[in-house]
């Protein structure tokens, strides 16, 4: 079972000021409808940018309802980034439970 945390848990990481990326695997469109304060690497592109990640840092990682970010981490995990969580639901999670002044798509 692939490591993944809530919602909820995630606000309580940002409200702690807890060190971590936020890891956004959408596509550039999905980006600019509405997103958190995150890295934008789309899942398609993220085997060739693997070297912009630190494997030494805790990676969250999300999209639109938790598919792809649930493959990309399973991906980062078989690439050796030990310290990776999916977010569960994803952004929709978050504007449903955390913002809902958030646009869902």
């Amino acid at each position: 079972m692939l490591p993944e945390i809530t919602v909820q848990e995630l606000k309580s990481m940002q409200d702690a000021n807890e060190e971590f990326l936020l890891l956004d695997v959408r596509n550039e469109d999905e980006y600019s409808l509405c997103h958190l304060n995150a890295l934008l690497i789309p899942f398609a592109e993220l085997p060739q940018r693997l070297s912009e990640l630190d494997k030494n840092q805790h990676i969250v990682i999300y999209c639109h309802g938790g598919g792809r970010s649930s493959r990309a981490t399973k991906y980062l995990i078989e690439n050796g980034f030990p310290h990776v969580s999916n977010l569960k639901g994803g952004i929709t999670a978050w504007a449903t439970e955390i913002d809902p002044s958030m646009p869902k798509y």
